[in-house]
């Protein structure tokens, strides 16, 4: 069954570091090219140090490779024509709402837990947090925009 897809996406959380990269890499493992998705934060990488590491391996797991993913944010975006923009923070909620002003574009607020608020020392639970999220964000993006024809994983 072929998904009839918005054009284009962002999703939208506080640093671009984490959750919204996700969500990017889902989209794109799910839907390939069949519509233009990006992702950003509200504020510049506070350290500089590009996407988080858990989330590398967390996403590695699934054979996605976010490596490479810089970090940017509203400002930064080369076009900001989304026909859906989904803030997966109640900062990046308030600042979709602003786009949208001037525009026909659906907004939408997917609450989706931190992990980086995990903080017990341990690897594991810190892994265990970002698959979380990893995989909520899965169900999520698959229940709004259908089920994904070719999916490897």
């Amino acid at each position: 069954m072929v998904v009839d897809l918005p054009d284009a996406v962002l999703f939208t959380c506080n640093y671009n570091r984490v959750r919204s990269p996700m969500a990017e890499a889902l989209f794109k493992r799910f839907y390939g090219t069949r519509a233009y998705v990006d992702s950003c934060g509200l504020k510049p990488d506070p350290a500089g140090d590009g996407i988080d590491p858990f989330v590398v391996a967390v996403m590695d797991e699934m054979g996605v490779d976010v490596a490479a993913h810089q970090p940017k944010t509203f400002d930064e975006l080369e076009d900001d024509s989304f026909d859906v923009v989904v803030s997966l923070t109640p900062e990046a909620q308030h600042r979709a709402v602003e786009l949208s002003r001037d525009r026909s574009v659906e907004i939408e607020y997917w609450p989706t837990h931190d992990p980086t608020l995990v903080n017990d020392g341990s690897r594991e639970a810190m892994l265990a947090a970002y698959r979380e999220v990893r995989d909520t964000l899965s169900a999520a993006i698959r229940a709004r925009f259908g089920t994904p024809s070719t999916f490897g994983g």
